[in-house]
Formats: structure tokens, sequence, C-alpha cells
């Protein structure tokens, strides 16, 4: 695989993802983001960008946080804006979060994993300021974001002094990259830090992890159908839900057949639209969300 020469989430793909909103779900507008820092490393700051439903609703709402692509390397939170804004305009606090990129140095992927679970538990801290329901909080990713989603749900890890837990309580994720043991970039922006199989979400499948739902290109040559295929059976081998759906003649972010998709996503617009309704109608059925009221 070309990892180093794509553009994994690009604003195109999360533009054309939002095209259309399902009848039959709370719709409202959405604030601009507010910019908060959750965590600061090396005197650094990383950003999360908050969307809120407006008006404010009176009771705390499920929230969202978003992992954009990019092979771990490249990329910006402003990537995930619009999916963001489409989340808040369904009654969902939404936050497009900031998180480091491998330079094959110093930063590697492990720690974007240990930021999105920052960032994670950033919001179950502050739950009330941000008027979140913090028993009700999802995490998408596209392709490396996928990753750090449900690595967040898998390798939550324990902070000395801290008692907020860092796992999701669902998932979306776009072409995600679940099983990493047969692609070279990620060993390769790990170094000698650790194994790949040790950060690879489809080896590390337990019981108890959050109701997962994957959209998928069957012809994807960036994250192969095999392997989330392979996470999804694991997934309910543990008897843990998790739904796949698969776009036939679609690749990596739903780029179609005979286009490459190892480069810049070209998503087909049609595709983009039915997956997010799929994906609002999962949440719909976790109650994340909720019907209008005739």
């Amino acid at each position: 695989m070309r990892w180093p020469t794509r553009v994994l989430g690009t604003c195109l793909f999360f533009s054309v993802i939002c095209i259309g909103t399902p009848q039959g779900k709370e719709r409202t507008t959405a604030t601009e983001p507010e910019t908060h820092v959750y965590t600061t490393i090396g005197g650094v700051g990383l950003e999360a960008y908050v969307f809120r439903p407006e008006p404010a609703p009176p009771e705390p709402r499920a929230a969202i946080v978003l992992f954009h692509g990019g092979g771990w390397y490249m990329g910006e939170p402003s990537w995930a804006f619009s999916r963001a804004r489409h989340f808040a305009e369904l009654g969902m606090v939404a936050v497009a979060a900031q998180y480091r990129l491998s330079d094959q140095k110093d930063v590697t992927p492990l720690e974007a994993m240990a930021d999105a679970r920052a960032v994670i538990r950033w919001m179950r801290s502050n739950a009330s300021t941000l008027g979140i329901d913090p028993s009700r909080i999802a995490a998408w990713g596209s392709s490396a974001g996928g990753h750090l989603a449900v690595s967040a749900a898998i390798f939550d890890d324990k902070v000395s002094g801290a008692d907020v837990s860092a796992a999701p309580n669902a998932l979306v994720l776009i072409s995600p990259a679940v099983d990493l043991e047969n692609d070279p970039w990620p060993q390769k922006l790990l170094g000698s830090r650790a194994n790949v199989a040790t950060i690879s979400p489809v080896a590390h499948i337990r019981k108890g992890m959050p109701p997962t739902l994957i959209l998928q290109g069957d012809v994807d040559t960036v994250t192969r159908l095999a392997g989330a295929r392979l996470f999804c059976d694991r997934m309910r081998a543990a008897g843990n839900r998790c739904e796949l759906h698969v776009y036939e003649g679609y690749g990596h972010v739903f780029t179609p057949a005979g286009i490459r998709d190892d480069g810049m996503p070209q998503p087909d617009p049609k595709i983009s639209a039915d997956a997010s309704r799929k994906a609002d109608e999962f949440f719909l059925s976790l109650a994340f969300i909720k019907r209008q009221q005739n």
C-alpha cells in the first residue's frame, strides 16, 4: 500500500458525506465551533472544537468525538467540521479532536492513541459544562481515525489517579484501519517503539466492547474489506454488537471502482449520503438522537 501518498478524509469527503438528512430525525441548528484545549503536552495545547445544538437543550445530550483520517501522519480537525456540524444539528454535542501526527521520530500512532483517550476523558470530566451525558459518548473515525476511535475502546489504559474511562459508548467507523498486521505503513511509523500487533484492534477484541457500525467498500485497497469482516466476526463471537455494511463497487472512503483510492478520496455523493443515513439510523437505535415529535 502507498500510505504516504494518501490524503484520507479530506474536506471534500467530509462535505460530501453530509449530503442529505434522513426524514424523521430531530433537526436543529448548530453553533459555530468553540475552541477548547483538552490537554497540554510539551507546552503545546491540543484542541477540541465543540459544536453544540442550538438552542441549547435543557437536558444533557449524547455526544460524539470525531477523528479525521490521514494515515496517522497528516490532517487536521477541520476535516471533520462538516460531519461534526451534521451531528450537532441532530441534537448531539459534537467534538472534532486534534491529535498528534506521526513524524517517524518522536511521535507515532501510540501518541495519537493516547490523545484519543485523553479527549474522551476530557469530555467525561467536563460533561456538566459541555451539557453532555457521560454515559452516551460515541466516537466516529475515518480510516486511521477509525483506528483511533476503536482503539480508545480497546486500549482504555488506566491513568494514574484518574477514575474516568476513555472508552466510547458507541462507534461509527468509515473504511477503518482495524487490521494492521498486513500493512507495512503503521509498523514503519511505530519504528522500534512497538510491534504493530500490539495496536491492531482485530487482535484485541473482547466481550463488553461498544456497539459498532462499519461502513466499507468491497474493493478498498487501503483498508481492506477482509479486515473489517474479521473484526465484525470476532466482535459478534465475543457477544458484541457489530454491523458491517458493504458498498459493492466502491473503494476507500466510497471512491468508485476504477478510480485509484489510495490518493485523494473521491467519494461518490449518493453512497456518501446513504452512509450518512445509516450512521444516523444507528444512533437512533441507540437513542443517541431522537425522532421528531409529530
